[in-house]
């Protein structure tokens, strides 16, 4: 994290074909690879819940990655939403 920005917190919910196809295990290498807070989420649904604190910069890197996901999979939406206010894991982590 560059000694000027301050962490931020983000929430995100993955749409499409993005559960079975390795999504999870994806989003936690980069997250990981990134110095990034969180964790990363199926949902009954078929989504796919992510939550995230680092470095701004960091946390755009991520949110455009999300944003395409895997070779196997198809995102059709990635929705922002307020992140939850509980601490976050670090290193990031697969959450149940």
């Amino acid at each position: 994290m560059s000694e000027h920005s301050a962490p931020e917190r983000r929430a995100y919910r993955i749409t499409g074909r993005v559960q079975g196809v390795g999504f999870r295990w994806w989003t936690l290498r980069h997250a990981r690879d990134l110095g990034i807070a969180g964790f990363v989420r199926n949902q009954p649904d078929g989504s796919v819940d992510v939550a995230a604190e680092g470095d701004p910069a960091d946390l755009q890197r991520l949110e455009a990655l999300l944003s395409e996901g895997p070779p196997a999979a198809y995102v059709r939406r990635l929705e922002r939403y307020p992140a939850p206010e509980e601490p976050l894991p670090y290193p990031f982590q697969l959450g149940r």
